[in-house]
């Protein structure tokens, strides 16, 4: 098999690539609303099936689904295994959004491809997809294993990725084909919580003025008033952050701690009794998120027992989730890239030795399913075509050329990768 012939074939055949994207982005598969990604599921499952792999197929929720294919090494006992991730839903589009044709009406203009989830991320699949139709043309066969996985619900913080872990897939290395320009890209994380301050009593907003005179006889509080007092001492504690922690290629200040979404009280004849405070938090790509909810929790006790009501009506905590739509909260752990790691080292001189260019190394601002692998072990990259001005944004698109250099990338990486032997 001629490496080098099957590289070039990937720009004289682009036009079977991006025939294959905008079949993916033909396919209607926006989170939220979700619930909707099984056909596409089905049509990526066929191509799987079509290119010799076997599938595992289950349901995450009702219209949504997690499709592995499974190529069987030759010797996977001694050889390298690999993963490649990719998530099917995109990101949501709005009625009055002005895109030129519609978002899943694909089409190309000025060396560009359009359409909701070219860049994030139906241009990965798609690349690696004809890298593997390329590859199965020519007869390859891997000798360690190769696990393709096409997962949902990550724009909305729901667990496909994790679920495959949880269903037993597991190698010695996965790539995430996300967003990220080519760039070889760890992650820090993301966890939501809600903190809650509540009264032990109900007053009538009449009492109000005995509660906040001396010698007014009534102790109670207005849980609004005394959120304000925790969102200071989430503010101090972000700040102590900033000058304490760093990363390498993070900008001081990048783990931030976000008051997105307050909600509190009954109405106005009543002092607030309950108030609920959603917040976002950002940390560092060497942390974990237990860590940092403990950190978070024993500040705000610190702050609690500062203050003779929140003493007896402390703060109380509820943090992540499994799905933005569901319950409101998720967690998208870090991803410390390893950039020593032998199949890091070779994605990077794979992107040199085919783009004639080296390889950039990066910490995405986002977040990906590439920090769940990190946090159940597995070493990983995030890699893909697209950019996360793109992604998300009306008119998504991704390069042409930068979809075919990827996929000329993945097509190599993933026959050298898997013809090593474990050492």
């Amino acid at each position: 098999m001629d490496i080098d012939s099957l590289i070039g074939a990937v720009e004289r055949r682009q036009d079977e690539l991006l025939a294959l994207l905008s079949d993916l982005v033909r396919f209607e598969t926006p989170a939220p609303p979700a619930r909707n990604t099984d056909a596409a599921q089905d049509h990526i499952e066929g191509l799987l099936k079509g290119l010799g792999f076997s599938t595992d197929r289950w349901e995450l929720h009702p219209g949504d689904s997690n499709v592995v294919g499974t190529l069987k090494g030759s010797a996977p006992g001694s050889h390298r295994s690999l993963i490649v991730n990719g998530h099917v839903d995109v990101a949501e589009v709005h009625e009055d959004e002005p895109w030129e044709t519609g978002p899943f009406d694909p089409f190309i203009r000025d060396g560009r491809i359009f359409g909701r989830g070219t860049s994030d991320m139906k241009g990965g699949i798609a690349g690696v997809l004809f890298a593997l139709k390329l590859l199965r043309e020519a007869g390859w066969a891997p000798k360690g294993d190769l696990f393709f996985e096409a997962v949902t619900g990550e724009e909305v913080g729901e667990p496909g990725t994790l679920e495959c872990h949880e269903h037993g897939y597991k190698a010695d290395y996965a790539v995430v084909v996300d967003t990220s320009d080519l760039v070889l890209q760890g992650q820090g994380g993301v966890i939501t919580g809600w903190v809650t301050v509540r009264s032990k009593a109900t007053h009538h907003d009449g009492t109000r003025a005995q509660m906040i005179h001396a010698g007014g006889g009534l102790k109670g509080a207005s849980a609004i008033e005394k959120m304000m007092k925790i969102i200071a001492g989430l503010q101090e504690l972000e700040r102590h952050w900033a000058v304490t922690k760093s990363f390498p290629g993070m900008a001081p200040g990048s783990n931030t701690i976000n008051p997105a979404v307050i909600e509190g009280g009954r109405h106005a004849a009543f002092v607030a009794d309950e108030c609920r405070l959603w917040i976002t938090v950002h940390f560092l790509p060497d942390e974990r998120h237990e860590d940092i909810v403990a950190e978070i929790e024993a500040h705000l006790a610190a702050v609690a027992a500062a203050d003779p009501w929140l003493r007896e009506n402390p703060p109380v905590f509820e943090w992540g989730g499994r799905s933005m739509i569901i319950d409101r909260g998720e967690i998208f752990p870090a991803l410390n890239l390893d950039r020593g790691h032998a199949a890091t080292q070779l994605l990077s001189a794979t992107h040199q030795a085919v783009l004639a260019q080296s390889a950039s190394f990066g910490i995405s601002p986002s977040v990906s399913d590439g920090g769940w692998f990190g946090h159940v072990g597995i070493p990983a990259v995030v890699y893909g075509p697209g950019t996360l001005k793109e992604a998300h944004a009306v008119n998504e698109s991704v390069e042409i050329a930068q979809l075919i250099d990827f996929t000329k990338v993945m097509l190599r990486f993933m026959v050298e990768w898997l013809d090593q032997p474990k050492s």
